[in-house]
């Protein structure tokens, strides 16, 4: 294991575990090589970058030696579950994943992204232990949250790591976040970055109410709110985004930003024909 995966591992052991996981720890352990033998099969099989156990790297030696082959995301960069944090009782439900980047030869951008990693998730972990808490103190209740990442983009530049939080309980709610990296060059994108001034505010805003008026009009079974006082005007200069393996810049909206529930996380690909006069160049945005 490399210095980064040693130092996470360090704050790992940091992170609070309440007495109500220890049964997971416990059964995960007695499982431990079916699951090991099922897992790395699974990865045989479809070529799997990323390698997913219950009780983290410091319950099962075995899963931490394993790491060492897990297969390269890319050409260089390695993302992986460093841990996870999983409880089922029938009342509380939480199912907490946390990712870790690994082999960036920017090692301060990359001890920075997994440093965010764990602080959201360790944060996520004491929201959902307060909210149990408080639940219990009132005569109990349902409670649940579950946590995942994915891979949006990777190619041989742009790294695209994708986090979402869903609470799974009642009128669930669902967020997205996006990293978007340069493998080359090591740098982290932001949306600002890839202009010149604030003029794509305003040219992503009206081709998405364009998207957004040509969708509803093909598929009635489509809802944005728009055009009137609750609806979509504008996206923020910071907007949820990330750039997909063909190029193309795309925009993202939470469960309920701007669209009913049952509509989900919402995306827009931006036709870069729309915002080429506003780039700064088109190292990225094909």
């Amino acid at each position: 294991m490399d210095e980064q995966m040693e130092q996470l591992k360090r704050k790992y052991k940091d992170i609070p575990i309440p007495d109500e996981l220890d049964f997971v720890v416990q059964k995960a352990l007695k499982q431990k090589k079916r699951k090991h033998m099922s897992i790395m099969k699974g990865l045989a099989a479809v070529g799997v970058a990323a390698i997913v156990f219950v009780t983290g790297i410091n319950a099962s030696p075995t899963f931490a030696n394993a790491l060492t082959d897990v297969p390269v995301v890319g050409s260089l960069v390695k993302v992986l579950t460093f841990t996870e944090f999983k409880v089922d009782d029938g009342n509380a439900k939480v199912d907490i994943k946390v990712p870790a980047i690994t082999n960036m030869e920017n090692k301060t951008l990359e001890a920075t992204l997994n440093d965010k990693y764990l602080e959201e998730n360790k944060e996520l972990f004491n929201s959902f232990k307060e909210e149990m808490e408080e639940l219990e103190k009132n005569g109990g209740g349902h409670t649940g949250v579950k946590s995942d990442y994915v891979i949006k983009t990777d190619n041989d530049q742009i790294l695209v790591v994708g986090r979402f939080v869903v609470n799974t309980v009642g009128s669930s709610s669902t967020t997205f976040k996006y990293d978007t990296v340069d493998k080359k060059n090591q740098l982290l994108i932001t949306l600002p970055s890839l202009f010149k001034d604030d003029s794509y505010i305003s040219l992503i805003s009206e081709n998405i109410k364009e998207q957004m008026r040509q969708q509803m009009k093909q598929d009635p079974d489509k809802t944005y709110w728009l055009d009137n006082e609750l609806g979509f005007e504008t996206v923020d200069k910071d907007q949820s985004f990330y750039i997909n393996n063909e190029g193309k810049l795309v925009i993202s909206f939470d469960k309920y930003e701007v669209a009913p529930g049952y509509m989900g996380v919402v995306e827009f690909v931006i036709p870069t024909d729309v915002i080429a006069g506003a780039l700064v160049s088109h190292e990225y945005i094909k």
